[in-house]
């Protein structure tokens, strides 16, 4: 893997940094797109630790004008794109009958546009190269929708799914895979918000009878972009615990 571009999004914590580090450690030069600059120029620094090498860009993903900054940066400087993982997401918790139609829009701009036009642009990068990896981060919350009053989010990763089936055809002919992993209940910021009271339920419907960790995400993203993978393709790999089986 030593010489190989990736470019995670939201890189710099969570399930996003397990993914930079797991990757740069197997030799990647990571590109880590984020909007935490403090955290993201650290990582860059960080770079001594491990066998490849972290890369900061600045990047809203929720913003067409950076993602097409980053891309075009990263084949400039590096000359390809081998694998993208579209990691970066956004939640707000409110019911639905309660929720802003300004938190909806910010959580499909970022969750799913933002998705689709880094696919759009590295994709064109790797269909010059006929070879590529795409991961897209979904949830369990895109096939049974949210359970914890976040109407937005289910549904805006239920697109993500469904982005990882057409790019997965559409690109299929040139040699890129585009997959997706779908966890629940991670050790994350995220599910740092939920009460003592909603972590101890949720925990309590997982058959495994914990919450994951990022790492555990993060091994089944290697393994998709690895060449091992190269005939799985158009797939939402479930990383739940047994939480749903299916």
């Amino acid at each position: 893997m030593e010489g190989k571009i990736a470019i995670v999004t939201g890189g710099v914590s969570g399930i996003g940094r397990a993914i930079a580090d797991r990757l740069a450690e197997r030799g990647y030069t990571v590109v880590v797109c984020d909007i935490n600059r403090e955290k993201g120029e650290a990582l860059e620094r960080a770079s001594h630790k491990v066998k490849g090498t972290y890369v900061f860009k600045y990047c809203n993903v929720g913003e067409e004008k950076d993602i097409k900054r980053v891309v075009e940066e990263v084949e400039r400087d590096y000359g390809e794109i081998s694998v993208l993982v579209n990691n970066a997401g956004i939640i707000r918790r409110r019911k639905g009958e309660e929720i802003k139609i300004s938190d909806w829009d910010d959580v499909f701009k970022v969750n799913t546009r933002g998705a689709f036009i880094f696919c759009k642009y590295v994709s064109e990068v790797m269909k010059k190269q006929k070879s590529g990896r795409i991961v897209n981060i979904s949830s369990v919350a895109s096939k049974m929708g949210d359970i914890t009053s976040a109407p937005g989010y289910g549904p805006s990763k239920a697109a993500v799914n469904g982005l990882t089936k057409t790019f997965a055809r559409e690109l299929a002919p040139y040699g890129i895979t585009v997959n997706a992993v779908a966890p629940h209940a991670i050790e994350t910021e995220m599910s740092a918000e939920w009460s003592e009271e909603m972590r101890q339920k949720i925990i309590s419907e997982i058959p495994l009878k914990r919450l994951g960790k990022p790492l555990e995400v993060a091994a089944v993203v290697e393994f998709l972009v690895s060449d091992e993978a190269g005939f799985i393709t158009g797939e939402i790999i479930d990383v739940n615990g047994g939480f749903l089986m299916d």
